[in-house]
């Protein structure tokens, strides 16, 4: 049999990546700014992605705690040599001053020859007024004030829904890119952020877990807040300064009942080739 190919290709990178590494045979490149960066490959080859827009921001009120980044992940991108991409990182939500958190920024890959990608930035999570966690790539988990009605809503195939919370009770956490928020619950405990997935594209073999959701608060201190979802979420809180969503995660924000809430976590772009 003969076969006619090309053989081994060598190809020239041009990129403004933060970070960037090797494993065997493949190649990464890691944005963690907010903001707008570049890609250029001179030669056409496939690529594996993971992009994770900001964390919600966690809200304040007997508040739930923010949605995660919406995630996206997939092989088998081509990339055509010689086009201009442009990897766009978002940043977290900030944390409410009063009532609900504020949305993340979208994380955004985009150029020549592909359908524009776009992970959702996390929902905020609710409190005082309006109660009910925002929509997003996860979305928020609710106030207290909302028992038994579910959280903001994600967006398909990016995350999951917010907590309900518990009239009386805690609020809930905000949902993961794997998991739907806790619930609050009697008698006053917050729901617990929803879980991240994990990924190994930067080694194989090596997981990593991005955009977990942010906790719900607890009204008093005899009670316990919600913990933030595995995958960089934040912890809730009674009266203390909630945890914000961990950088480069898309970690949610907690919520908290009359402190400070915490801010979303800024998202992450990887590509490997």
């Amino acid at each position: 049999y003969y076969y006619e190919g090309e053989g081994t290709v060598t190809p020239s990178v041009t990129e403004d990546a933060d970070d960037s590494g090797t494993d065997g045979d493949y190649t990464w490149y890691k944005w963690t700014g907010t903001g707008a960066g570049s890609y250029v490959n001179d030669t056409t080859q496939d690529h594996e992605y993971l992009i994770v827009a900001g964390g919600g921001g966690g809200g304040k009120g007997n508040a739930g705690g923010g949605g995660a980044g919406g995630l996206l992940t997939a092989t088998g991108l081509s990339l055509t040599g010689g086009n201009t991409y442009t990897p766009t990182v978002g940043g977290g939500g900030a944390a409410a001053t009063s009532g609900q958190g504020t949305n993340g920024s979208d994380s955004v890959l985009s150029g020549t020859g592909i359908s524009t990608l776009t992970a959702v930035g996390g929902g905020g999570g609710g409190g005082g007024s309006p109660y009910k966690g925002s929509d997003g790539g996860s979305g928020g988990g609710n106030a207290y004030q909302l028992s038994s009605e579910a959280g903001g809503n994600p967006t398909a195939g990016q995350g999951y829904a917010g907590g309900a919370g518990h009239a009386g009770g805690g609020a809930g956490g905000g949902g993961g890119a794997g998991a739907v928020g806790g619930d609050g619950h009697s008698p006053d405990n917050g729901g617990n952020g929803g879980a991240g997935l994990a990924n190994d594209i930067i080694e194989t073999g090596t997981d990593v877990y991005y955009a977990g959701g942010g906790g719900g608060s607890a009204p008093t201190t005899n009670e316990d807040a919600g913990d933030g979802g595995i995958g960089g979420g934040g912890a809730g809180t009674d009266s203390g300064t909630a945890g914000s969503g961990t950088a480069n995660t898309g970690g949610g924000g907690g919520g908290t009942d009359a402190a400070t809430a915490g801010a979303g976590g800024s998202g992450v772009i990887i590509i490997r080739r």
